[in-house]
C-alpha cells in the first residue's frame, strides 16, 4: 500500500516525514521497503490499514511526534507540551476513493494512537477552502477532513503542501 509497483524505485514509503531527510534520501530501492517491513515489528506500529474483504485499500501513517522529524520542524509549530501523535499520510487505493475510506483512516489511527496512550492526536493538512489538491500531495489530507474527525484548528503553520497553507489539527483523547 505505501510502496512502489516496482519495488526497486526509490519513492516515499511512507518515510519522508518519519525519518530525517538525510537518512530517507540515503536508503534506495529494497532499503525502504525493508525499513518499513522492520517497522512493522516494532512494539509501536508504523499506522492503520484498511481493508475491503481481504485487499488493502488504505493507510494512515501515525505516530508519537516526538519520534518523528515533526519534533525538530521549524515551519509546523509545537501547540504545547502534551506528547502529541502525529497523523501526517492518508492514502487510499485508485479505484476505492470517494467512498469515506479516508475516514475510516483516520478514526483507526486516533483510535490507535489512543490505545497506545495519546493525549492528543494532530495532523498538518492543507487549508485548501475546498480548492482541488493534486492527489499526488493529497496525502496531507485536508482540513475538512479533520474537522468531520472532530479535530479543531490549533495553529497556523508556515508550511505549505501543493500551493495550500497547511494548519495544525488536534483532537485530544
Amino acid at each position: 500500500m505505501v510502496g512502489p509497483k516496482n519495488p526497486t524505485s526509490s519513492v516515499c514509503w511512507c518515510l519522508s516525514h518519519r525519518i530525517p531527510a538525510k537518512q530517507n534520501t540515503s536508503l534506495a530501492g529494497q532499503e525502504r521497503a525493508d525499513f518499513v517491513e522492520a517497522l512493522t515489528r516494532k512494539r509501536t506500529k508504523p499506522g492503520v490499514l484498511a481493508y475491503d474483504g481481504d485487499e488493502v485499500v488504505g493507510w494512515a501513517a501515525v505516530a508519537p511526534r516526538a519520534d518523528l522529524p515533526f519534533a525538530r520542524s521549524t515551519k509546523i509549530p509545537h501547540v504545547d507540551d502534551q506528547d502529541a501523535w502525529s497523523v501526517w499520510c492518508v492514502r487510499v487505493r485508485p479505484g476505492h476513493r470517494g467512498r469515506g475510506i479516508s475516514h475510516v483512516l483516520l478514526e483507526g489511527a486516533v483510535a490507535y494512537a489512543a490505545q497506545r496512550g495519546a493525549p492528543v492526536v494532530e495532523g498538518y493538512p492543507v487549508d485548501n477552502q475546498g480548492e482541488k489538491v493534486d492527489l499526488t500531495m493529497a496525502y496531507v489530507g485536508t482540513r475538512v477532513l479533520f474537522e468531520k474527525a472532530g479535530f479543531t484548528l490549533a495553529a497556523r503553520t508556515e508550511a505549505t503542501s501543493a500551493g495550500f497553507p497547511r494548519v495544525v489539527m488536534r483532537r485530544n483523547e
